[in-house]
C-alpha cells in the first residue's frame, strides 16, 4: 500500500472509531440515566461536556501536531480517547462519567484535524476532495458499528461492557505508529528557516494575525458550526418529529434513520467528486442552497415513501458537505499551522453547533415542525453567504 492510501486508511479508521465512541453514549443513554437516577437534562450534559473536550483537545493537539509531527500526535490522541472511553465503563457516578467523557472528547477532538492534515498533505490538490470524502464516510461506518455492537452487548452485558470495547483503538494506534511514516510535506516545512521563524508566534494567534486571515478563520468556523448544527438538529429531533407529525412507529423512524444515513454516505462520496471537478466554492454553494431548499420542502413531505425518499435527499445534501471540510480548511492554511487550523475551526463548530438541538427542541415545544425546518434552512443560507466571503486563492491569501 502506498503512502497516500495509508493516510486514508488510518484516517478512516480513526474517524470510524471516533464515530463509534460518540454513538455509544446515544445507545447507552437510557441505561446510564436509569442507573444513576438522573433526569434527561443531566444526561444531556454528557454530550455537551464531550464537545467541550473536543474543542480543547482540537486546539492542544493541533498545535502539538504542527510542532512535533502528525503521526506521533495522531497516535497519542487515539490512545487518549480509547482510555477515556474504557474508563467510562468504570464510572460509579455521573460526575465520573462527565470526567471520562471529557477525556475521551479531548482525544477525539485532536484526532480529526490531524488525520485530515495527513490526507491533505499526501494527496494532490485535484484529488483532495475525494480523499477527504473517503475519510468522512468513516464517521457513518462508526455509527453502523456502534449500532451492531450495542445490539449485541447492551441486552446481555450492559452498558459498561460496551465502553470497554474502547480499549481496542489502542491496538490500532500502535499499528499506525509502526506502519505510517511522517508527512513528507511537514518534514520539508520543518527544514525551512522561514517556517521556523513563523513558529515563534503562537500557532493559534496565526489564525488571526491579520484582518484578512481573521475573516477567513471566522468564516470557516461559522460554516463548520452550521454543518454540525444542521446535522445534530436533523438527526436528533427528526425521528421524533416524524413520529408525531406523520404518525410513524419507532421501527419506521429507525428505517428513516437508515435511509437518511445512506443518503449521507452517497452525498459525501458525490461531494468529493464535485469538489475535485468544480472547485470548493462552487460545490459548497450548490450543496448549501440545495440543503436549504430540501430541508424547507421536507416539512411538507407526507406518506411513508415521501418521508423516506425525502430523508435520503436531505441527508445527501445536508451532510454530503461534511466530506469537504477537511480539504477546505486545510487548503486555506500553510503546513506549519494546518493541524491547528483544522482542529480549532472544526471543533469550535462541534462545540457551538452541538447546542443546536436545544434550540430546535425549544422551537418544537413553542411552535411546530415547519418553523424548526425553516430555522435549519436559514442556517444553510447564512453559511452560503459566509462562504461567498472566502477568497478564491486561499493559499496566497494566508501566506501574503
Amino acid at each position: 500500500m502506498n503512502y497516500r492510501n495509508k493516510t486514508v486508511v488510518a484516517s478512516v479508521a480513526g474517524l470510524t472509531l471516533e464515530g463509534m465512541d460518540i454513538m455509544f453514549i446515544s445507545f447507552a443513554m437510557s441505561m446510564i440515566i436509569s442507573e444513576f437516577n438522573i433526569d434527561l437534562a443531566t444526561g444531556g450534559l454528557i454530550s455537551s461536556i464531550t464537545n467541550i473536550g473536543m474543542l480543547i483537545g482540537g486546539v492542544i493537539f493541533g498545535i502539538l501536531a504542527d510542532k512535533y509531527g502528525r503521526v506521533r500526535i495522531f497516535t497519542y490522541t487515539i490512545i487518549l480517547f480509547a482510555i477515556g472511553t474504557a474508563l467510562t465503563g468504570l464510572a460509579t457516578n455521573i460526575e465520573q462519567v462527565y470526567l471520562f467523557r471529557f477525556i475521551a472528547g479531548i482525544g477525539a477532538g485532536g484526532e480529526y484535524g490531524i488525520g485530515m492534515a495527513l490526507v491533505a498533505e499526501a494527496w494532490p490538490k485535484n484529488k483532495q476532495g475525494r480523499a477527504s470524502s473517503y475519510v468522512s464516510v468513516g464517521a457513518q461506518f462508526g455509527v453502523i458499528l456502534a449500532a451492531l455492537l450495542s445490539a449485541i452487548i447492551l441486552p446481555t452485558l450492559g452498558w459498561r461492557a460496551l465502553f470497554f470495547v474502547g480499549v481496542l483503538p489502542v491496538i490500532f494506534a500502535f499499528i499506525v505508529r509502526r506502519n505510517l511514516e511522517e508527512s513528507p510535506e511537514w518534514l520539508a516545512a520543518q527544514k525551512q528557516e522561514k517556517v521556523k521563524n513563523k513558529q515563534k508566534e503562537s500557532k493559534l494567534a496565526q489564525l488571526f494575525n491579520t484582518p484578512r486571515i481573521a475573516v477567513t478563520t471566522v468564516s470557516l468556523a461559522i460554516m463548520a458550526t452550521v454543518q454540525i448544527a444542521g446535522y445534530n438538529g436533523l438527526m436528533i429531533w427528526l425521528p421524533s418529529m416524524l413520529q408525531q407529525s406523520q404518525g410513524l412507529s419507532v421501527s419506521s423512524s429507525a428505517l428513516w434513520t437508515i435511509s437518511t444515513a445512506v443518503g449521507m454516505i452517497i452525498g459525501m462520496l458525490t461531494f468529493g467528486q464535485f469538489m475535485d471537478r468544480f472547485g470548493a466554492k462552487r460545490s459548497f454553494g450548490i450543496f448549501l442552497l440545495a440543503s436549504a431548499c430540501a430541508v424547507f420542502l421536507y416539512s411538507y413531505a407526507t406518506g411513508s415513501v415521501g418521508v423516506l425518499i425525502g430523508g435520503a435527499i436531505v441527508g445527501f445534501f445536508s451532510n454530503g458537505m461534511f466530506a469537504g471540510y477537511g480539504a477546505l480548511i486545510s487548503s486555506y492554511y500553510p503546513v506549519h499551522i494546518r493541524s491547528t487550523a483544522t482542529n480549532t475551526i472544526f471543533n469550535f463548530g462541534r462545540a457551538i453547533g452541538g447546542l443546536s438541538p436545544i434550540l430546535v427542541g425549544y422551537i418544537l415545544q413553542s411552535y411546530d415542525m415547519t418553523i424548526a425546518m425553516i430555522y435549519l434552512a436559514v442556517l444553510y443560507c447564512v453559511s452560503f453567504l459566509v462562504m461567498l466571503s472566502l477568497k478564491k486563492s486561499p493559499s496566497r491569501t494566508i501566506t501574503s
